[in-house]
């Protein structure tokens, strides 16, 4: 089939996709992402990266590589690149950071704040937010939230849920979450010893929720998981954005932590992504969906004119980060996806 042909097919799939999201809880999923895998940030020391999350945070260090050459230079759409990657473990979830020996890329910018579209988290959930919190501060964590704030309990989604945001050492933000009883997965109310037990979801600023659902839900198959609008002094305090009204619409696949969608209502001065951001740039985030062909979701991709990074599947001789074939995709706002089969972690 020609790419004029394909194009037609996928512009007519995208605009009969349009399914009814009702209520809270949608159908599971039977688009063509599994799984969402690990979450990916971009450090500028990856020694220090490592060390905070695994000393201050109880992630395991499971992993180590470094890797060069086209097939890498094609995948992450930077030239010339060398590449440090160190996957941990928290829990069932999977963190890698990458460190660009060659090219650097630029810092965080230093005004970044909460509603700005480059923003993306990963929200660590622990048993304890007090105990977690005070270990934070005695290791000197910078704050982004005044401190941990609980959800008021008029939010039927969201009351009774702590939360705190800080930034690791390059800026990027994160979360500490506890859950309620009957509120969250239900594993993280089992028994354990361990304060940090893993990563529920990773968080983005988008938008339109709507452009961002057409991507995410119809096009890729993520189910809507729950809905909210959250604001009020408590959800101010936690983004560190004065007036933050947000819609808040998350979003699963089968198995792997969430995608938490954040669009605010109010402030609407957010900036978008910068347009020459690479992946060697600190504010570069990229999220694994993990599918059986992904050959076939490329063009899908390419049918609706998504934003690749990658000029499509590349092929890896070797799969040092534990696939053979990957392409890096951009979303509505430019948060990178990373489009791989099921790793042989998994």
């Amino acid at each position: 089939m020609g790419r004029l042909a394909l194009l037609a097919l996928g512009l007519l799939l995208y605009a009969t996709l349009m399914v009814v999201r009702a209520g809270a809880e949608d159908a599971p999923p039977a688009g063509p992402v599994r799984a969402v895998g690990a979450i990916g940030l971009t450090v500028s020391d990856l020694e220090r990266a490592s060390a905070f999350f695994s000393e201050v945070l109880g992630f395991e260090r499971i992993s180590e590589t470094e890797v060069a050459g086209s097939e890498y230079e094609h995948l992450q759409g930077v030239f010339p690149v060398r590449m440090r990657v160190s996957r941990l473990r928290l829990g069932e979830e999977t963190l890698e950071l990458t460190d660009y020996l060659a090219p650097r890329g630029r810092p965080m910018p230093a005004d970044s704040r909460g509603n700005d579209r480059w923003f993306q988290h990963a929200a660590i959930v622990v048993r304890d937010l007090d105990r977690a919190y005070a270990v934070l501060r005695e290791h000197g964590v910078e704050h982004a939230s005044s401190g941990p704030q609980r959800l008021p309990d008029w939010n039927p989604t969201a009351g009774g849920i702590r939360a705190f945001y800080f930034r690791d050492p390059d800026g990027h933000f994160l979360e500490l979450i506890q859950f309620p009883p009957g509120k969250g997965d239900p594993r993280w109310q089992r028994p354990t010893r361990h304060l940090f037990l893993g990563i529920d979801h990773t968080a983005i600023v988008v938008a339109d929720t709507e452009a961002s659902l057409r991507f995410y839900h119809d096009l890729l198959g993520l189910r809507v998981a729950g809905e909210s609008e959250n604001h009020g002094p408590e959800q101010e305090r936690l983004n560190g954005v004065f007036g933050a009204r947000l819609r808040i619409t998350g979003l699963r696949a089968a198995s792997g932590p969430g995608l938490e969608l954040l669009e605010y209502l109010t402030p609407r001065d957010g900036r978008p992504r910068p347009a020459d951001a690479r992946s060697n740039d600190l504010l570069h985030w990229q999220t694994d969906l993990e599918t059986d062909d992904v050959a076939a979701l490329s063009e899908r991709l390419f049918a609706v004119r998504a934003a690749f990074i990658s000029p499509g599947p590349v092929e890896l001789a070797r799969a040092e980060l534990g696939f053979r074939r990957a392409l890096l995709v951009a979303d509505p706002d430019g948060h990178a996806l990373r489009v791989l089969p099921p790793t042989e972690e998994d």
